[in-house]
């Protein structure tokens, strides 16, 4: 039998660990499947790739774990023509989940190196829907105008106004709020006719959502 065929007991668990946990929208499910993450992780981590849990990335950050991943992108209700924004690229690996479920992600990167080899990555596994910018998500230009969904994979202690009137009509955005280095509570806005709607998820662990763009890394 080739190594190919020969999954590792952690990937066969995947989906089964997912669906246990509540993940329940058969899309999200799909993509999680489709989206390789040992693609995403640093190459001493490939064996664990498929547990449920963050791993470290270059610049000190981190690719959450598989199911808060699944679990937020499910949160968005994401269709094919919404147009996205994720502010923390990390390692790439949420936006391409994103992509596979949405029209077009623009995701945002404080760190040079994390944004270039995001870039490679989503290149090389032919996800032409994804667009990485190397910028600051607390002071994007105003020309990049207005999003279905807004996703932060960063935490922030409170969600700028300025993020959530980026949101279109009937548009979500999730992140985690609270303090930047303790729990944070995940915190989902959805734009209706009469204001925004607040409602609070799950507590969460993020790294810390930092203003500029990166001076070194």
């Amino acid at each position: 039998m080739s190594a190919k065929t020969t999954a590792p007991p952690e990937k066969m668990l995947f989906q089964l660990t997912l669906r246990r946990r509540g993940i329940s929208d058969l899309a999200v499910l799909r993509a999680m499947e489709e989206v390789p993450r040992e693609a995403f992780v640093e190459p001493d981590d490939r064996g664990d790739a498929y547990r449920d849990s963050a791993l470290g990335i270059a610049c000190g950050q981190t690719i959450s774990q598989p199911f808060v991943v699944a679990y937020m992108t499910e949160q968005l209700g994401l269709a094919k023509h919404h147009r996205v924004l994720e502010i923390g690229t990390g390692s790439g690996y949420q936006a391409a989940i994103l992509s596979r479920l949405a029209g077009h992600v623009l995701t945002i990167e404080r760190f040079r190196t994390l944004a270039d080899t995001a870039r490679s990555r989503i290149e090389d596994l032919g996800y032409h829907n994804i667009e990485v910018m190397l910028g600051d998500g607390f002071a994007m230009p105003e020309q990049l105008g207005q999003f279905d969904r807004i996703i932060v994979t960063a935490a922030m202690t409170e969600i700028p106004e300025a993020l959530v009137q980026r949101l279109e009509p009937d548009g979500i955005l999730i992140a985690p709020v609270g303090p930047h280095h303790g729990v944070q509570t995940l915190v989902r806005v959805k734009r209706t006719e009469s204001g925004f709607d607040r409602k609070e998820l799950v507590d969460v662990r993020f790294v810390p959502a930092l203003p500029g763009i990166a001076k070194e890394l």
